[in-house]
């Protein structure tokens, strides 16, 4: 057959992204297709973080390229469509910096930023994850490496960089790697800023496709300073569904909208029970849905609820993520979910936000 790009150009612009509904065409995301003999080689620029739909992407353009020649070869090549992260001064081979903060402390917002840095990096993507809790800084022990410090290294340019510790695949740095025990509690002002600045800019994070980042819970001048200072994608607030705690979840989100930061979601933490012998059963101990009331009242996006379960108190104590230790237990499904949601909300928050350049597909 005498293939032509038209034609191919035509169909793959009709595939729709699944996660933004919206077709390829109207993203502008076919950089370029070419065609070699029977080859086809088709290069696409996609929204990131593209790591759950890039497989299916892929093959719905094969798909195309087999239904207009069953003969012909294809090559399907996918890139980032933004890349706004390579200029900024700080932080600039992270692509996605996400905070996880929470109105009160108590509500489990370290236990789910840990599987959630986990959950993120069993979809591929390189994960790190920042323990800017000061005052309780929690992550060493929920991946085990509790007495650990960070290391320094000389770069080429003759900068001293510490290397973030590893564990379960990410990679951590934390204030309790560079305070001694009992130091947190008295820690204050000008020095809380330095030990906030070296975790940000003095650590080697190379590349990572997500920085998790957990903040002090509340929403005082700490909270603020951290948040103005690195420039987030966006905001996970956690909140548990009594009252008292969704109160609190309305200033966090008052905190991020003054700094111009978008909220990708709200996670209800520890949102029913569900007793082993009665797995139909679910028990709302601390009241039922008030963390998806305040995200509507707030036109906020709900990223799900997360059970209670003993299981996730024991394996933040052992220093392994229930993720991990416990891959398939209903909890695990409910934190991967959230880990779904929020590369989704990552995605849509790029999508609006981004400039779409003038494109012109190579003949």
């Amino acid at each position: 057959m005498n293939l032509n790009t038209d034609i191919f150009s035509e169909k793959i612009g009709q595939i729709v992204d699944p996660d933004l509904d919206t077709t390829l065409a109207e993203l502008k995301a076919i950089k370029n297709i070419s065609i070699d003999g029977d080859k086809v080689k088709v290069e696409l620029e996609l929204i990131q973080p593209f790591h759950l739909i890039a497989d299916s992407i892929k093959e719905a353009c094969e798909g195309v390229i087999a239904e207009v020649d069953p003969a012909a070869k294809s090559e399907i090549v996918i890139s980032d469509q933004n890349r706004d992260y390579v200029t900024r001064k700080v932080l600039p081979t992270v692509k996605n910096i996400i905070a996880v903060s929470s109105g009160k402390g108590g509500v489990g917002k370290s236990s789910i930023a840990a599987n959630l840095a986990v959950s993120l990096s069993k979809t591929g993507a390189k994960v790190g994850i920042l323990d800017a809790d000061v005052y309780g800084p929690s992550q060493p022990t929920m991946f085990g490496n509790a007495g650990g410090k960070l290391e320094a290294e000389d770069n080429e340019s003759g900068d001293t960089k510490a290397i973030p510790l590893e564990a379960h695949g990410i990679k951590i740095a934390s204030m309790g790697y560079i305070m001694q025990d009992g130091q947190a509690a008295i820690v204050r002002g000008p020095m809380l800023a330095q030990y906030f600045t070296m975790l940000v800019e003095q650590v080697k994070w190379d590349d990572l496709d997500y920085l998790v980042l957990d903040l002090p819970p509340g929403t005082g001048d700490i909270q603020l300073t951290m948040t103005q200072k690195i420039p987030l994608t966006g905001a996970v607030i956690i909140t548990t569904p009594q009252e008292i705690a969704v109160v609190d979840v309305r200033r966090s989100i008052a905190m991020f909208q003054k700094v111009n930061v978008d909220i990708l979601g709200i996670v209800e933490n520890m949102s029913y029970f569900t007793p082993p012998e009665l797995p139909e059963n679910k028990y709302y101990i601390f009241g039922n849905g008030g963390g998806k009331k305040v995200a509507e009242k707030n036109s906020v996006a709900f990223l799900g609820e997360i059970p209670i379960d003993p299981a996730l108190r024991e394996a933040a104590d052992s220093g392994t993520p229930l993720v991990v230790s416990a891959p398939d237990s209903k909890q695990s499904e409910a934190l991967n979910a959230l880990a779904h949601n929020t590369i989704v909300g990552i995605r849509k928050h790029h999508h609006n936000n981004i400039v779409y350049p003038d494109m012109e597909i190579t003949m």
